[in-house]
């Protein structure tokens, strides 16, 4: 494939695939509970590229990285806090050599875990912490920023005006909705899928979309409601590979390969352009959802 642009891909009609899962896989690959993930990406690089390898190889087309709580305030908890722009610079470096030069590397960028609205954090240091990964992500070989699992408009505003007023990357905005008692989706911040469309392509996202939180049977609804906001903005999934159930204290999720593949001409049909996976997930789910957008082809 090309290395243009995402949303110039998009533009020019193809749906893209990103990866899966990445907790899960570290934890196979020896992540002990209560261990910092991203020092994985300074103690063991190698470990790291392979899940992005493992994703390339199954076919995506992009793929994100391990920083997910990248930020100082997420690192301070493990005595991190002073690495934080090595950390994501070594991230961008695993995943950029686990998916090689074809494909995009979407790095991604979790919520800081502070509340501006409780002013326990102020805004000011909230975009100095985002600028801080995005700088090093791009530094490390990152092409786009993922701000992911979203739930508060502000905290993703900020993350995207960070990363668009210091970096030239493109930005992928996605937040986590949950389905309510009267049917409709909401973070819990109480966001709709409306309201965050909305205010992400006002802050300026290149790709708007949603992540975690809900099987692809009801993404589908979340983005039915985003392209009410918008007939041209690309979307973004990352589905989970269904709801999870409790399996002797351990979260399972149901879904198959098979099962996720069979729902993703639906999904595209209500708008969405770029398909992934969330918790749950594996490269045998990538190359499945890989299959079945070339089905359609």
């Amino acid at each position: 494939m090309s290395k243009k642009k995402i949303t110039e891909a998009v533009k020019a009609g193809e749906v893209l695939v990103s990866d899966g899962a990445w907790g899960t896989f570290l934890h196979l690959k020896g992540l002990k509970s209560g261990e910092c993930p991203e020092a994985w990406c300074l103690n063991r690089a190698a470990d790291v590229a392979d899940v992005a390898k493992s994703y390339a190889d199954a076919g995506a087309d992009m793929v994100e990285t391990n920083s997910f709580g990248g930020s100082c305030f997420k690192l301070e908890h493990y005595g991190l806090a002073d690495k934080a722009a090595a950390i994501n610079e070594a991230a961008a470096k695993a995943s950029r050599t686990g998916a090689g030069a074809g494909r995009w590397v979407i790095a991604s960028i979790g919520p800081t875990g502070k509340m501006l609205v409780t002013e326990e954090v102020t805004e000011k240091e909230m975009y100095d912490a985002f600028k801080t990964q995005a700088v090093a992500l791009e530094k490390g070989g990152a092409d786009a920023v993922c701000i992911e699992t979203m739930s508060d408009i502000d905290e993703a505003a900020l993350a995207v005006k960070a990363t668009k007023e210091n970096t030239k990357l493109e930005v992928i905005c996605t937040f986590s909705f949950e389905k309510t008692v009267k049917g409709d989706y909401r973070t819990m911040m109480g966001v709709t899928p409306a309201d965050a469309a909305r205010a992400m392509i006002g802050a300026g996202a290149d790709v708007i979309g949603t992540n975690c939180g809900n099987g692809i049977e009801r993404m589908i609804d979340i983005v039915k409601e985003m392209r009410t906001v918008s007939k041209d903005i690309p979307i973004l999934v990352h589905a989970n590979a269904g709801l999870p159930h409790n399996v002797n204290g351990k979260d399972v999720f149901p879904e198959s390969p098979e099962d996720m593949a069979k729902q993703v001409p639906d999904l595209i049909k209500a708008g969405a352009n770029i398909v992934g996976g969330c918790c749950g997930t594996t490269p045998a789910h990538i190359a499945a959802i890989k299959a079945a957008i070339a089905a359609l082809k």
